[in-house]
């Protein structure tokens, strides 16, 4: 166990931007039971967390996810501590994710499928890129979501 583990607060906090897909949400919300992250969703969302997709996805992982809903970007920074670290991905970046430096307790935010963040949002915040040496289209939502927090997680327990 590091130094870093035996902090109190989540390890981190993975942060959708007016996700439009459930089961991308609930795919991500797995993730985040798995690594002890703190979710936040910001409205308006392309679904209800009712629905059948979103439940499905996110089968019975939900319980162990500490989940906080904003009604606007502007709820949602409201909300932030006052040194909190909120981390843009965009493909509109020139640093990779590897070359961060994440903390205990950073943010990770991500837009929505269809279109990413809006640019005076990206704008407003360090912007990260995932490496898609491939080209073509980006990554999926729940995908993109996973490497971010797997990675910033490696970084801040040293795995």
């Amino acid at each position: 166990m590091t130094e870093a583990s035996t902090l109190t607060g989540p390890l981190l906090h993975v942060v959708l931007f007016e996700p439009e897909k459930a089961g991308n949400v609930g795919n991500v919300a797995r993730t985040c039971a798995v690594l002890g992250a703190t979710l936040h969703l910001i409205r308006p969302y392309g679904f209800h967390l009712g629905d059948r997709e979103f439940r499905r996805a996110v089968m019975d992982y939900l319980t162990g996810v500490e989940l906080h809903q904003h009604d606007s970007w502007t709820d949602f920074q409201a909300s932030l501590p006052a040194a909190a670290r909120v981390w843009a991905f965009s493909t509109h970046a020139t640093i990779y994710h590897t070359q961060a430096g994440f903390q205990r307790g950073d943010y990770l935010l991500l837009g929505p499928e269809s279109r990413g963040l809006p640019v005076w949002l990206r704008d407003a915040l360090p912007k990260l890129k995932l490496p898609q040496p491939g080209g073509g289209r980006s990554l999926n939502l729940s995908v993109a979501a996973g490497v971010a927090a797997f990675e910033a997680a490696r970084q801040i327990e040293g795995w």
